[in-house]
């Protein structure tokens, strides 16, 4: 329920509320944020209301607020850029809040008006501006949320939600930038089941899968590459990220099951491949085919997508006592490819035919 033409009220920052900025050569990730928030808020009587953005602040949460009960709380992920002459984008923002619904519709939370939220996503951007870094490979990342706010105890969904988005600016995701990554095959611990929630960008997800990435720091390994449920043996994706093969001259990524995340990332790749001629295919890949593929030579490459990282090859697996060394832990020439063009279509620097760059300014 809401209105076509959401009023959004502005409460600029005053001067004193202003911080500083970071330095852009060392922002690491997700460490700091804006002078500014967008906020609104949902009631089951008047739907989405009191549409606002300002100055970045804490929350004043009831204690019995039911997201700290029963977890009623989802996410997204995306980026604004600061690309050719300097013009602001954001990379297909529309699919991203459209995932945030779908997500909402599999927790039982209301969806957000799309094209109203996307509005007032680019005034958020373009009123924190500055922010947005200039140096190569830095850029704004941008975190909407929704959470169950309604005080009360007892399984239901709840009757309040506030939605926000906060920004970040940030640097490379891996410590390392874009190199090669070591993986821990995860063969205990899993991240979702058949049925479950796996295909929804909720909280709880990311919850459940800390265990086993400490466990997997612990092992010197950047994250966690997850298998099925039920069999411990088909690959899904790993934490942060879809996961694509490179098998002799053809692209293999594990198939939209409901158990692993839709990645805007890894749709983009896909397009990609479409439009480059290359054959690409979905389907189900065993850990055990990765070991014999990389044995005999056909295993050319794997690496990641997800907003995040953009594309993560990857140098290294540990599954049980083994140590699997890909392409011999270099980053390999359809992962360099496919960085290259992501990162110029996000900038502006390349021919945008799938409309996928909406300008903030």
């Amino acid at each position: 329920m809401f209105n076509n033409e959401m009023n959004v009220a502005l409460h600029k920052a005053a001067p004193e509320q202003l911080k500083e900025k970071p330095d852009q050569d060392n922002l690491g990730f997700g460490q700091h944020f804006t002078d500014h928030i967008f906020v609104m808020d949902w009631n089951r009587e008047i739907g989405w209301h009191d549409a606002r953005i300002k100055p970045y602040g804490d929350f004043v949460l009831d204690p019995a607020a039911m997201v700290f009960h029963y977890g009623q709380a989802i996410f997204e992920g995306l980026k604004a850029y600061c690309g050719k002459d300097g013009k602001l984008l954001l990379f297909r923002p529309k699919d991203n809040l459209e995932r945030l619904n779908k997500s909402a519709l599999r927790m039982c939370m209301p969806r957000i008006p799309v094209d109203n939220v996307l509005q007032s996503l680019k005034a958020l951007v373009y009123l924190d501006r500055d922010w947005v870094p200039k140096n190569e490979g830095a850029t704004l990342y941008l975190r909407p949320t929704m959470i169950a706010s309604e005080p009360a105890l007892g399984l239901r969904p709840s009757n309040q939600y506030t939605f926000f988005i906060i920004s970040s600016p940030v640097g490379a995701y891996y410590a390392q930038g874009f190199e090669p990554v070591t993986i821990y095959v995860e063969d205990h611990y899993v991240r979702a089941v058949p049925g479950g929630v796996g295909e929804a960008k909720t909280a709880g997800n990311y919850a459940a899968s800390v265990k086993a990435l400490m466990e997997a720091n612990e092992k010197n390994c950047s994250q966690v590459l997850w298998l099925d449920a039920t069999e411990r043996k088909y690959i899904e994706e790993v934490g942060t990220s879809n996961i694509f093969f490179v098998i002799n001259d053809e692209l293999v990524t594990p198939p939209l099951s409901g158990t692993i995340l839709p990645g805007i990332t890894r749709d983009s790749v896909l397009q990609l491949a479409k439009d480059w001629n290359m054959k690409t295919v979905e389907r189900p890949i065993t850990i055990d085919e990765v070991i014999e593929t990389n044995n005999d030579g056909s295993l050319k490459e794997i690496f990641g997508t997800g907003t995040a990282a953009v594309i993560s090859p990857i140098g290294e697996l540990h599954y049980k006592d083994q140590i699997i060394t890909i392409n011999n832990k270099q980053t390999g020439e359809v992962s360099k490819r496919f960085f290259d063009e992501l990162q110029a279509l996000q900038r502006g620097y390349r021919e945008d035919p799938h409309k996928w760059l909406v300008s903030v300014g």
